[in-house]
């Protein structure tokens, strides 16, 4: 039987076992992932424990329960630029290619729009700490994208507040700092027409359509650890994803 850790909840243990062997490549997609019943004898715990830890699966992304059939490892569907960026920090210690630049337009506190306070689950203090950045390489304008964080992530990194480029990111950066690790993210997408202060920033013509990806991170504890909100110009819209068809 798998060790568990008295630190967290068993059902969160039990997820982040399975989660890790999804990231391993030992369950791979399509794989069948262990029952509930197979996971409540295995671990010595409920079926409803067991249920639940299946769920948070489901809502990470990483499973999909099948009626009739069971639970499989789904085709893994993420924001491979925040992938790359965010693995690249952590094997070199650097965020950015050569020839990548970001320029910080404004850093520190504001009140956050109500689609940061849900992400965020802020309750009582809508203030929030932003980091809004132009990525640029010799073409031009890659990506704006404006980073949050809740109060206690901005009091315990004031790096955050300040209009400087921190040189491991800022999520590498958050997680030295305050000690919680990211864990699992979640990206919605959609397109639309730029603003005119999205349009400046990317130097495209007035109402060029764009991409924008809503890309939350999540600590080992399900807790929301930041809230990135990136918009791409039209030449960059290539995010490519293979499957199989039966």
């Amino acid at each position: 039987m798998p060790q568990i850790e008295e630190a967290q909840p068993k059902y969160l243990q039990i997820a982040h076992y399975i989660r890790d062997q999804i990231l391993r490549g030992d369950l791979r997609p399509g794989d069948e992932v262990p029952s509930e019943r197979q996971l409540a004898a295995s671990w010595k715990v409920s079926r409803p424990t067991a249920a639940r830890s299946l769920e948070a699966l489901s809502h990470q992304g990483l499973v999909e329960k099948r009626q009739g059939s069971g639970t499989y490892v789904r085709s893994l569907e993420v924001n491979r630029r925040a992938r790359e960026l965010y693995g690249r920090a952590r094997q070199t210690g650097k965020i950015y290619t050569p020839g990548e630049y970001a320029v910080i337009t404004s850093a520190g506190w504001m009140e956050a729009p109500d689609h940061v306070v849900e992400a965020l689950g802020l309750v009582k203090d809508r203030r929030a700490v932003h980091r809004r950045r132009v990525t640029n390489n010799q073409d031009g304008p890659i990506t704006l994208s404006t980073s949050w964080f809740a109060p206690d992530v901005g009091q315990r990194a004031p790096k955050l507040l300040e209009p400087e480029r921190i040189q491991e990111g800022t999520l590498m950066y958050v997680e030295n700092m305050t000690g919680r690790q990211g864990s699992y993210a979640e990206d919605r997408m959609c397109a639309r027409d730029a603003t005119e202060e999205e349009a400046a920033d990317l130097q495209l013509p007035s109402g060029s359509a764009v991409l924008i990806v809503h890309h939350v991170v999540f600590d080992l504890q399900d807790r929301p650890l930041e809230f990135a909100e990136a918009t791409y110009p039209p030449h960059r819209w290539a995010f490519e994803q293979g499957y199989p068809l039966t």
